[in-house]
Order: structure tokens, then C-alpha cells, then sequence
């Protein structure tokens, strides 16, 4: 059965992940499937194990009391992982959401996100985890790895989100947002809402023709109104986000190789990392 797919760990985003599930659950008329990840740590690491340079008896001592912290701390992690989901399993039905399942799995979260991805319309992830939640110019590790693997709608929520209210679609002509643009005019999740439809780059009449071309496929079933602006996509599109209120950024992402990307950097990246509203990604 199709569902949501909502990824939620104990940082101060697991909040508005639940709240922007059941928004989309509501307007897809499908239900919600939490997902907590434990991911496998290694305990000597962890515990910045020295034991090599010294005797072999106290070694064997220290590994026996990693050994027993590991199983501690699995049996934590579980009753953790137990309440987080009851939690957001209350918010999800306090939000609407008739049928929420949860599942606590033990593994690599890009994976596991990947496993479970398919049945999902929509996967709804935080912007960061519970390791970086209050590293503000960064997003989290994991996001641009499933993305880039995912061949599902990727919905990031930032820290405190209300109901998006209207769309702010940045336009780019490429092939990940033609696929971005064929969902919003065809999915439910946006029916009604407005949309402003953005391109920074020069004023040209090819760069007209191609934005006048997407609001002409929204115009039957959205009010749209359109900027083509001269500028940094991250300095041009944030602006227009700010000025909208309710917005959520969607756009199609990572159009490059990852080795482009860490040479010359990710539009995509910029746009999670500068502005303070949902953003939704299609690869």
C-alpha cells in the first residue's frame, strides 16, 4: 500500500517532520509510516579506545565493559526509539492521520530510508539530525545521499513549520525540474495552492519562452505568477521565498555528478542550507 514516509530520529525536527507528513497525508488521502532508525556504532570507537598500547589482561578486562556498554546502550537506544514513535504517532493522529504505522529498525539510515522508500509517494526527512540540529549553516550529513539515490519526492522540513500555504518553484529548465514541474501540475498535494515560479538567470527570450512554457501548464489549476531574475539562484530564490508567506521551495535537485558538485558546489545544497521553510526535491 502506498504511504508517507516519515524519518524521524530526537532532534528538534522530528516535530515538524510529523507535521508536514500528516499535511501531505491529509491532501494524499494515504497513511503514514514512521520510521526510527538506531544506527550500529562501533563501541571502541565510540569509547576512543587506547587498549593497544597497553597490557593484554587489561585489555581483555576493557573489552568485556565495552562489550556489556554496548549492550546497554542497544537496550536504550531500543526504549528511546520506542517513545520518539509513540510520540509522533500521537502528533500524526492529533494532525488527522487515521493510520500511522511505526518501525524501529537497526542499521545504516540512508539504506534502511531506501528499503522502505518503496511504497512511498513522499519521504519526509529533517533538515538535520540529532548529532548537528543546532549547526545552522550546515544540513545533515545523510540528505544529499538520499536524495541522490532516491527516485522518490524527498520533502526536508526545517526546524518550525506551519501548513504550506503556497508554492515558490524554482525553475531551472533542466531535466530534474521538468520532472519537478510534470508533478506539480499533476499531484494532489498542491491542488489550490498558488504558485510563483522562479528562474535566476539572464532576461533572454529563450529564458522567457521556457518560463512563460511552465506557467502556461499550471495556469488551468493554479494562480501563477512568474520571476526571472538576474542573480545567485541562492540569493534570488531565498528572497522570493522570504517574501512568500507560507512558502515551500520545491525544485528539482543534484543535476549534477557529485564529483561537479564538490568542486563547484550544489545549488541544491545552498537552497536547503539558506532558507527557513520546506523544501521539496525531485531527482
Amino acid at each position: 500500500m502506498q504511504h508517507i514516509l516519515a524519518c524521524i530520529d530526537a532532534s528538534a525536527y522530528a516535530n515538524s517532520v510529523c507535521d508536514l507528513a500528516a499535511w501531505a497525508s491529509r491532501r494524499l488521502q494515504l497513511p503514514v509510516e514512521l520510521l526510527h532508525v538506531v544506527q550500529r556504532r562501533d563501541a571502541v570507537a565510540a569509547r576512543h579506545d587506547l587498549s593497544g598500547a597497553i597490557g593484554l589482561g587489561v585489555k581483555t578486562n576493557l573489552m568485556e565493559e565495552l562489550v556489556q556498554l554496548e549492550e546497554s546502550d542497544a537496550r536504550l537506544q531500543v526504549e528511546r526509539g520506542r517513545v520518539l514513535l509513540a510520540a509522533a504517532k500521537q502528533r500524526l493522529q492529533e494532525g488527522g492521520v487515521d493510520q500511522v504505522r511505526s518501525l524501529h529498525r537497526h542499521g545504516g539510515i540512508v539504506e534502511t530510508i531506501l528499503e522502505r522508500e518503496a511504497d512511498a509517494r513522499v519521504v519526509v526527512i529533517g533538515k538535520r539530525g540529532a548529532g548537528h540540529e543546532f549547526a545552522s549553516d550546515h544540513i545533515g550529513s545523510k540528505i544529499e545521499r538520499v536524495v541522490r539515490a532516491s527516485d522518490r519526492p524527498i520533502l526536508i522540513a526545517s526546524r518550525a513549520v506551519s501548513e504550506p500555504g503556497a508554492i515558490v518553484f524554482a525553475f531551472d529548465a533542466s531535466k530534474s525540474a521538468n520532472r519537478a514541474l510534470e508533478r506539480l501540475v499533476n499531484s494532489p498535494l498542491f491542488t489550490g495552492l498558488p504558485v510563483h515560479i522562479v528562474m535566476a538567470d539572464s532576461e533572454n527570450a529563450v529564458h522567457r519562452q521556457a518560463l512563460d512554457d511552465a506557467a502556461g501548464q499550471l495556469r488551468d489549476s493554479h494562480e501563477v505568477r512568474t520571476t526571472l531574475r538576474q542573480g545567485k539562484p541562492e540569493t534570488v530564490i531565498a528572497d522570493i521565498v522570504d517574501q512568500t508567506p507560507g512558502a515551500m521551495l520545491m525544485m528539482g535537485a543534484y543535476g549534477h555528478s557529485p564529483l561537479r558538485t564538490l568542486i563547484v558546489g550544489s545549488t541544491t545544497t545552498a537552497m536547503i542550507r539558506t532558507v527557513h521553510v520546506p523544501v521539496l526535491l525531485v531527482r
